[in-house]
């Protein structure tokens, strides 16, 4: 009986080391998408009403943790039995990826104005407001769903030479830790100036008030920033899926810099996909009339 009880605890200790090493790699192996995932989906939670964002911000990690649910068990079936299915949903969401940096750009570009006063939130009403939160829900967390999957196959593809319990454990663990530490992060950069007036108020030290003017004042330079990056990090993404699964791109593309090759295919597939897009909408609204 001791004997058969050391034996389970000493593969216990065996398999806790794989995982401990393998989710070492896959960590590193997958740092720059979340990196990347941090970047979107902080621009993507934010501009929310002020007492909306934790709610919002709730929603979208609800979803995500629902996307995940969804993800790992067809990626582990897909990987086992149909390996190329995973390709062609990686391409796909590729593209929506690229279509979506690609449309921030347009916009940003021809529709500035346009762009600015869709942000402002007067004169709508309760209904208005809660429809806008719902569709800035839903838009996040079906890109959360695109690059979840980018995050759990490339954590996958490090440890397909384990046993399955390992690739299970690793990858799970990982798909986990992206949720927690992505939206853990995006929570406090979204609550900065909330803590920022929270230290102006309560706190009669000099170094702290400055510390709380700093927060509230540096909330708008993080947002701005972060829809910057967040945008430049579609497109990227977007492209590093294409040269990372189609040889001719990564051939054609191999002499230039892995940012640079992926960015160019991002912008490229992205204003495609947005050109397709324009030209469906004309051609829709032209069989309407």
């Amino acid at each position: 009986m001791a004997a058969s009880f050391l034996a389970l605890l000493d593969d216990i200790t065996l398999l806790m080391d794989d995982v401990a090493t393998m989710s070492k790699v896959a960590t590193q192996k997958t740092a720059g998408i979340l990196g990347d995932d941090l970047a979107v989906n902080a621009e993507k939670s934010s501009g929310f009403l002020n007492n909306r964002e934790l709610p919002a911000l709730w929603k979208i990690t609800k979803g995500s943790l629902l996307n995940k649910l969804i993800i790992l068990p067809v990626a582990f079936l897909l990987s086992a039995f149909v390996p190329i299915a995973i390709i062609v949903i990686l391409l796909l969401g590729g593209v929506y990826l690229a279509y979506e940096g690609a449309e921030k750009i347009y916009y940003f570009l021809f529709h500035r104005k346009e762009v600015k006063s869709a942000k402002k939130l007067v004169d709508q009403t309760p209904k208005e407001m809660t429809n806008l939160e719902n569709e800035r829900v839903k838009s996040a967390v079906f890109v959360d769903f695109i690059l979840s999957i980018e995050i759990v196959i490339i954590a996958l593809s490090t440890v397909t030479e384990s046993e399955l319990k390992v690739q299970i454990i690793v990858v799970s663990l990982i798909a986990v830790l992206a949720t927690v530490g992505v939206y853990g992060i995006v929570a406090l950069i979204v609550r900065m100036d909330d803590m920022g007036y929270k230290l102006i108020k309560e706190n009669k030290n000099k170094y702290t008030k400055n510390l709380g003017i700093g927060l509230v004042k540096g909330l708008p330079i993080v947002i701005k920033t972060l829809n910057l990056v967040g945008t430049i990090a579609l497109v990227v993404v977007a492209g590093g899926i294409f040269t990372h699964n189609i040889h001719y791109v990564h051939e054609l593309l191999d002499l230039l810099p892995s940012l640079v090759a992926n960015s160019i295919v991002g912008l490229v597939i992205g204003f495609i996909a947005l050109l397709g897009m324009m030209l469906f909408q004309k051609i829709k609204g032209t069989t309407k009339l």
